[in-house]
């Protein structure tokens, strides 16, 4: 017997779709299928295709996690999206030593300066007061607050400018000397007298031992104008002070008008005020000035005192083109050689 395609006998092949309960378009090679299935068989199939359902259904929940919002999984790509999982502090051995604290006793402590741009100032603009700055160190037993520029009568002080007077707004008072001469970048002319109150921090004594003076740098005087802080003044008002000859080829502090030289002693309740002059003829001097201390532990150390980080400045000027400011006037006059 030959099939249709005229082979010779054996069970004909279904053409596609043909076969019993098949109508998905697969052929099918092989046996013909049981002709109906039996009640064992149905159970059986029921079992696999439960089992298969719920193997599918774990499967889309370990996928696909629900969240407690409905369902979004925003929250799990937003978690895996993160960067990698913080890792565990070192051990004590692995972990980076600590920076080692500053040597305790050794500070500065700065004037305060204004940096206001150069213009015309009018008088008494600035009601800041005397500037002053806080101890050098939080280690040093005691604080050093700092008056730049002190009158000794409203006319000594002068200062070196490098404008024309037209340039250069009228004369400052002391308290606005520190804004006035950051804002025409003004140099202390002929001398400069500052103030230094020094007090401990708690009521333990501080012995103070000695004040220095360093030079940092002398140069040529500078070819500036000299602008008069003051017109019409009187004498000098004596105050106990110390001096400083910058011209000397090694300056020391020394006393004068009947101040005591050092050691003095503070604590915080027992302040000290010293004044200190500095004057040149010759040069313009960058300097500043250290305090020595110690205490009856046996703590010793160093106060550093300058202009705000940078050294004091002051420079000869007596030869140079003055100019003074006429009470009820409103400009610079130049001054009779």
């Amino acid at each position: 017997m030959k099939d249709s395609a005229g082979r010779p006998g054996g069970a004909a092949v279904p053409e596609s779709g043909s076969g019993p309960g098949r109508d998905d378009g697969v052929t099918v090679v092989g046996p013909p299928p049981d002709p109906a299935p039996t009640p064992a068989r149905r159970r059986r199939t029921a079992v696999g295709l439960a089992a298969a359902a719920a193997v599918l259904g774990a499967a889309l929940v370990v996928a696909y996690p629900l969240s407690g919002d409905g369902g979004d999984d925003s929250g799990a790509h937003k978690a895996a999206d993160s960067g990698p999982a913080p890792t565990a502090p070192p051990a004590a051995g692995d972990r980076p030593a600590s920076a080692s604290p500053s040597t305790a006793g050794t500070g500065s402590a700065s004037a305060s300066t204004d940096t206001t741009p150069p213009g015309k100032v009018a008088p008494g603009a600035s009601k800041g007061g005397t500037p002053s700055t806080g101890a050098s160190s939080g280690n040093d037993p005691l604080g050093v607050a700092v008056r730049p520029y002190v009158y000794s009568n409203p006319c000594s002080q002068h200062f070196l400018v490098d404008s024309a007077p037209e340039q250069v707004g009228p004369p400052a008072n002391e308290g606005d000397a520190v804004r006035w001469s950051g804002a025409y970048g003004a140099v202390s002319s002929d001398e400069q007298q500052i103030a230094l109150t020094v007090q401990g921090r708690d009521r333990d004594t501080v012995v103070l031992e000695a004040l220095h003076v360093r030079v940092v740098a002398k140069g040529a005087p500078l070819a500036w104008n000299d602008y008069s802080m003051g017109v019409g003044c009187g004498g000098d008002v004596d105050t106990k002070s110390f001096d400083i000859d910058l011209d000397r080829g090694s300056p020391t502090v020394t006393t004068k008008n009947g101040q005591r030289d050092f050691p003095y002693k503070v604590s915080a309740t027992d302040p000290e005020v010293f004044y200190v002059t500095v004057h040149t003829r010759a040069h313009d001097v960058r300097w500043d000035l250290t305090l020595d201390w110690s205490t009856a532990d046996g703590r010793r150390g160093t106060v550093k005192v300058d202009n705000k980080g940078k050294p004091f400045r002051t420079s000869a000027g007596s030869a140079r083109p003055g100019y003074d400011y006429p009470l009820g006037g409103g400009e610079w006059i130049k001054r009779a050689p």
